[in-house]
């Protein structure tokens, strides 16, 4: 229709100008303004129609997870008096399969025209909804004007989390420990008592109702969490992660349209296996009211302290959907920056695809600090990457560390949650005792 239009155009423009030189007839003199009509017409045309548009996309939320289908609407609308009948929308936001981009044809003066379009998450991390690009054409296909929307809001999309049952827990040890009784000078939620007012005492812990019975200042007293944390540590060291290749896999047509949700398996990457288990983990563990934090490097040290609310494990979910993997510390450097800065009976995760002496020291550091180290290890090997996973989950075992061996295109909620029914007739005890052979 375009090339017709511009064909017929030039044809009546140049064979009235070249009729006019030769013959001098009216026939080609009014071919020729014809042609001029026709391209100046077209031209005003497509400039009001263009200046004339409303283009919004609405979303119904902004935080989706991986494997969700996420929902917009485009809405083009019509302000002038002429038809827009040929306008193309391009949705060029960088996220991998995304959907929105079509042809409206016939958008009436003082109409519009909407649609829905639903795209499958398949990649984590923030995509900013944009930019739009809208272009305008013609009847006969002449001109063509562009109108670019920026991004006005982003997506963020959290990591995909399996649905864990149980998770290693002996009672004492993993999570929780021994009841803690310290007081502290800071204000936790477990008030211990009322003691006499002293100078440096802070107003706010002044218990009114108390004084004023006694008729002398008390203040209140707290305690630690009497649950012991847990702590998470993810090995984003670049020089340790391992991959196969891999497509993006396209959604089926049909499942788009009503908005099924097919099975989604995670890419073939250590790294991507890594984030996935410790969102699950947190999600676990926040679920199960105790009180997790975060510690991993990736292109910034990032430390996430130990809490235990919906608003904690979205710090979380969010710090790992940006995790990009580019980190330069050892799993065994990670623990030394941080291990003593936990409370004494934590229980440490070490989620780590690494296949050296680190995880046995990372490990060992934690035991001679009262901590109680559960490793996760990937199987490198089955993502093509270095072998020698199952020798050091061996050695690990020796040294009384339970170990989840993970390999690639596992069932990781399968798999996470029948790790604690192997693990519960250990000795308990040894948990505290570190074993040094294999460090000698």
């Amino acid at each position: 229709m375009k090339n017709i239009g511009r064909a017929l155009v030039a044809l009546l423009i140049f064979g009235g100008l070249f009729g006019s030189l030769v013959s001098g007839a009216a026939f080609y003199s009014r071919l020729l303004y014809l042609g001029l009509l026709l391209f100046a017409v077209s031209w005003l045309w497509v400039v009001i129609v263009a200046r004339s548009l409303r283009f919004t996309r609405q979303a119904e939320f902004w935080r989706a997870s991986v494997g969700d289908i996420f929902k917009e609407q485009y809405e083009v609308k019509n302000t002038s008096y002429l038809s827009a009948l040929w306008v193309e929308v391009y949705n060029q936001m960088s996220l991998p399969t995304a959907s929105g981009s079509r042809l409206l044809t016939r958008i009436r003066p003082r109409e519009k025209q909407s649609y829905v379009a639903r795209t499958w998450l398949t990649r984590r991390g923030g995509f900013p909804l944009g930019p739009t690009l809208l272009v305008v054409s013609d009847p006969l296909g002449l001109f063509r004007i562009q109108k670019r929307y920026p991004a006005e809001k982003s997506l963020i999309i959290l990591p995909m989390i399996f649905p864990i049952t149980t998770f290693l827990s002996p009672p004492g040890l993993l999570p929780g420990g021994q009841v803690i009784r310290r007081k502290t000078m800071d204000i936790t939620p477990h008030a211990a008592g009322v003691r006499e007012y002293v100078p440096g005492d802070a107003m706010k812990r002044i218990h009114w109702p108390t004084s004023a019975r006694r008729g002398q200042l008390m203040v209140k007293e707290f305690e630690q969490d009497p649950q012991a944390e847990v702590w998470i540590f993810l090995d984003a060291q670049q020089k340790v992660q391992a991959q196969k290749s891999f497509e993006t896999p396209a959604m089926p047509l049909e499942n788009l349209l009503f908005s099924r949700k097919p099975k989604l398996t995670l890419p073939p990457s250590t790294l991507e296996y890594e984030i996935s288990i410790a969102a699950s983990l947190a999600h676990y563990f926040i679920e199960h009211k105790r009180a997790v934090g975060l510690v991993m490097q990736d292109r910034a040290y990032n430390m996430i302290s130990a809490e235990r609310s919906e608003r904690q494990e979205n710090k979380i979910l969010e710090t790992l959907a940006f995790l990009e993997g580019k980190g330069n510390l050892s799993i065994a450097a990670l623990v030394g920056a941080q291990a003593r800065q936990l409370p004494q009976g934590s229980s440490v995760i070490l989620i780590t695809p690494a296949v050296s002496l680190d995880v046995i020291l990372a490990a060992d550091d934690l035991q001679r600090r009262n901590l109680h180290p559960v490793v996760v290890l990937l199987a490198a090997e089955s993502f093509d990457g270095p072998r020698g996973s199952d020798k050091l989950a061996f050695q690990l075992k020796e040294q009384r560390v339970p170990v989840c061996l993970i390999y690639c295109d596992a069932d990781l909620a399968q798999t996470l949650s029948a790790f604690s029914s192997g693990n519960f007739s250990q000795d308990l005890t040894t948990w505290q005792r570190p074993v040094l052979s294999h460090l000698t």
